[in-house]
């Protein structure tokens, strides 16, 4: 039982920064129609700042100017990039998103090379004990900034004037447009803030017990992905509950390998993404996503 708890409420809170990730997708999507495949560049610029700056300056300064230089890039995509071909099939700015991922990416892992990098955060290896359960520390502070940032998404995304722009781009662009909304201020926002909540994700993914950033840790934002599908591209509500459950899955799975011997080896990397399969099979707008309802 003690090894149950442990690992669901491990599950819990790497889902809550798959969510984070997840939330990323969800947010460039609502705003453009895009699925963001650079999105995995984005935590890695994150993340690589962060680590470089922290000895000279300090963690919070490091980690806020890595936010700050992540959001700046994915501004930056959307603004030298993507903004050029707007107006495109959106299968064809997807596929632009994979280039641009390529090449930030091969440029990132040139500069990391083969060091595992330290991010220098104020947690260290301690852990906490809840009873007979043992959690480290960075994992609780995992949950609640997650917790933190996507409340405060929710409440800026249902309550603030940028919000509305962003509901009424997602619902009827050209309609939106019409009213006077920015489409290119709503669409640079949304990579912007996509960019800084992959920061804060690349920070809690390569803390105690990861060793550091290195450079797979971009390969991450694949586990999220699943999270962004299955809780439904469009829902930002799908993007916590997905992140949730492919934590879960994902701990549990992992947790349980010795088991799940006769499924082979690796399930643990595998039982994410069987899961969204089998809720596309049921349900294929995702969890939460909207259904697109055509007559015919």
């Amino acid at each position: 039982m003690t090894t149950f708890l442990e690992l669901l409420l491990g599950g819990l809170s790497m889902g809550s920064v798959y969510a984070l990730i997840a939330l990323g997708f969800v947010v460039i999507f609502k705003a453009t129609e895009v699925v963001n495949f650079a999105h995995a560049s984005l935590l890695l610029a994150g993340g690589y700042v962060t680590a470089v700056l922290h000895d000279d300056i300090g963690f919070w300064p490091a980690l806020a100017v890595g936010i700050g230089a992540a959001a700046a890039v994915g501004a930056g995509v959307e603004f030298l990039v993507m903004r050029r071909y707007r107006g495109q099939d959106h299968s064809v700015l997807a596929i632009v998103t994979i280039g641009v991922d390529i090449l930030l990416t091969t440029d990132l892992t040139r500069r990391i090379g083969t060091d595992v990098l330290a991010l220098g955060d104020p947690w260290g290896d301690a852990v906490v004990h809840l009873g007979p359960v043992t959690l480290p520390q960075t994992r609780i502070a995992a949950f609640a900034a997650a917790a933190l940032m996507i409340s405060a998404f929710l409440l800026v995304f249902r309550f603030t004037a940028w919000g509305v722009a962003m509901r009424a781009a997602a619902e009827k662009p050209e309609t939106a447009a019409l009213m006077g909304v920015r489409l290119g201020r709503v669409s640079l926002a949304a990579w912007a803030v996509a960019g800084a909540l992959a920061a804060v994700a690349a920070l809690f993914l390569t803390v105690f017990p990861t060793p550091g950033l290195e450079r797979a840790t971009s390969l991450a934002a694949l586990k999220a992905f699943p999270a962004a599908i299955l809780g439904g591209l469009d829902s930002t509500t799908g993007a916590l509950a997905g992140g949730l459950i492919v934590g879960v899955t994902e701990a549990l799975a992992t947790g349980y390998q010795s088991q799940l011997a006769f499924l082979g080896r690796g399930i643990g990397d595998l039982a994410p993404y069987l899961v969204m399969v089998v809720v596309l099979l049921l349900r294929p707008a995702g969890l939460f996503g909207t259904k697109e309802l055509a007559r015919v």
